[in-house]
C-alpha cells in the first residue's frame, strides 16, 4: 500500500499545560491540538478560557508543559506575533484617541499602511464612527475597534476573546459572517464565548472547557458519542401522540417516553435503532408523524452532561 500524505502539524497545541496563579489554578494538564478553519472554545465565566488564549498568544508561560502556536513557542519566540490577531477581553484604549488613529497606530506597528486600518474599520462597520473618539464609543463599538486592530494586519491565525459582549444582533451577525470569510480565506479562527448559542452559529468544532481543564474536543457529533452511559433524547411530533408513544416503547434500546403538548420525548440508548425502525413502524400502524429532532445535539445540553460527570 502507498502512504497516503502526511498529516499537516497542528496550528497550534498544548501539550499536558498548565497556568496557576499561586494558589489559584487557571489550567489544569491540557492536551489539544487545533487545525484550520473555526473552533469554538466554550466554557462558563471563570472556566479558563482567558488563561488558555493567553498562553496561546504567549501573553503567559505556562507553569508546566508546553505550547505551540504555528509551530514555536509563543512565549519565546516574538516573530510569531505578526501572524496573529488577538482581541481581549478586557478593553485597553487611548481614550482620548478617535477609533480611526487608534487602529492605524496598532496597524503601523506590523507596518501596514494607513488604507488597510481603514479598510478594517469597513469590514467591521465602523467607518462612519471612525472620526469618534474612543471615550464615546458604546460597549459594541468599543468591541468592534478591537475587532479592527486584529484583522488589520491580515492574520493567519485570529484569536478573538468573548468578541460579541455587548454587540446586537445585527453586529454579532457581521462578526460571525467575518469569522467565515477569514476561514475561506484559509485563515484559523479561534473564538472563545460563554453563550452557547453563539458557537454554534459559528462553527461545528468545539473544545470545553470547565474549572481550567479540557473536558471534550471535537464535533457536537463526536463528543455526543462519548455520552453513551447517558441516553440520547429524540423528539417526534405527531397528532395521535398516544399511540405513537406505545409503539415507541417497543423499540430497541427505548428506555422511556413522555408526552408532552403532542410530542413524544423518547430515551434511547441507540438511537440509530429508533432512526432505523420508525419510518417502518410508523407506516405499518398508520400513525401520522409531523416532526423529528435530535433534543441533545445542541451544545447546552451536551456540556450539561459533561459538566454532570
Amino acid at each position: 500500500m502507498i502512504p497516503g500524505p502526511p498529516e499537516p502539524p497542528p496550528i497550534a497545541s498544548f501539550e499536558h499545560a498548565a497556568k496557576w496563579y499561586g494558589h489559584v489554578i487557571g489550567l489544569v494538564d491540557a492536551t489539544v491540538s487545533i487545525g484550520g478553519g473555526i473552533t469554538g472554545l466554550l466554557g462558563p465565566n471563570g472556566a479558563g478560557k482567558s488563561t488558555f488564549l493567553k498562553l496561546l498568544t504567549g501573553q503567559l508561560q505556562p507553569s508546566q508543559g508546553e505550547v505551540r502556536l504555528l509551530g514555536a513557542d509563543p512565549f519565546a519566540d516574538p516573530s510569531v506575533h505578526a501572524r496573529v490577531g488577538f482581541l481581549p477581553e478586557q478593553d485597553s484604549f487611548y481614550e482620548e484617541m478617535t477609533g480611526r488613529a487608534f487602529v492605524r497606530f496598532l496597524a503601523g506597528l506590523h507596518g501596514c499602511p494607513r488604507a488597510r486600518a481603514d479598510e478594517a474599520l469597513e469590514r467591521v462597520g465602523l467607518a462612519a464612527a471612525g472620526g469618534r473618539k474612543i471615550r464615546t464609543y458604546s460597549k459594541g463599538m468599543r468591541q468592534r475597534v478591537k475587532l479592527a486592530q486584529a484583522i488589520a494586519h491580515d492574520p493567519k491565525v485570529l484569536v478573538l476573546d468573548e468578541p460579541m459582549t455587548g454587540m446586537d444582533p445585527v453586529a454579532r451577525r457581521q462578526v460571525i459572517d467575518l469569522m467565515r470569510d477569514f476561514e475561506r480565506r484559509g485563515a484559523t479562527v479561534i473564538v472563545s464565548s460563554h453563550i452557547l448559542h453563539e458557537v454554534e452559529a459559528m462553527t461545528d468544532r468545539v473544545i470545553l472547557l470547565y474549572q481550567g481543564r479540557v473536558r471534550a474536543v471535537g464535533t457536537r457529533e463526536e463528543i455526543r458519542g462519548l455520552l453513551d452511559r447517558h441516553p440520547h433524547q429524540i423528539r417526534v411530533r405527531s397528532p395521535r401522540a398516544r399511540d405513537l408513544a406505545r409503539l415507541l416503547l417497543d423499540l430497541p434500546g427505548v428506555v422511556g417516553v413522555r408526552l408532552d403538548d403532542g410530542s413524544v420525548h423518547v430515551d434511547t440508548t441507540d438511537p440509530e435503532a429508533v432512526y432505523d425502525r420508525l419510518p417502518r413502524c410508523v407506516l405499518e400502524e398508520g400513525l401520522p408523524v409531523d416532526g423529528l429532532e435530535a433534543e441533545d445535539m445542541g451544545l447546552d445540553a451536551i456540556f450539561g452532561y459533561l459538566v454532570a460527570r
